[in-house]
């Protein structure tokens, strides 16, 4: 019987198969979405949560164990420094699949890995950058101009 066996194998061989899991999760905690084959995202999802319970604890220990998974320094700082502390007092469920539909080179389903609450930060980001060219248009005395292009048709 098959019972309880490990993870997907994704067609590739035990170190292909890590440094893949190891850059997705890297690119997961830097950019907080990642596109991504549905396979993938499925197997990977379990360690971005893994990582992210280590952040909350925010040990020495928990920072050595990070650093031995994840690829760059960098990474490493975001997960504890920011990430960790946006879903402290979450239980789980620090992650997102959507599925977007088939590539259009193979027909591969690609699907998008996402931190939670990602949108929100990314919307308040681009919000306060827009209110402040419209601060800085009003200062210089002209009309702030609109974003949008949908009314130019």
């Amino acid at each position: 019987m098959r019972h309880r066996f490990g993870n997907a194998k994704l067609k590739r061989d035990i170190g292909a198969r890590n440094s893949l899991l190891k850059n997705l999760t890297t690119s997961v905690i830097l950019e907080e979405r990642v596109i991504t084959t549905v396979p993938k995202a499925k197997a990977v999802q379990p360690i971005v949560e893994n990582m992210i319970t280590l952040a909350k604890r925010d040990t020495l220990h928990a920072r050595r164990q990070a650093a031995a998974f994840l690829c760059t320094p960098k990474s490493v700082q975001k997960l504890f420094e920011s990430i960790g502390s946006r879903f402290g007092a979450r239980a789980g469920g620090y992650t997102r699949i959507t599925r977007l539909g088939p590539r259009k080179g193979d027909g591969a389903e690609l699907a998008m890995l996402e931190l939670v609450g990602s949108e929100l930060v990314k919307r308040a980001a681009e919000r306060a950058k827009r209110k402040e060219e419209r601060l800085k248009a009003e200062q210089e005395g002209r009309e702030p101009e609109e974003v949008e292009g949908d009314d130019k048709k």
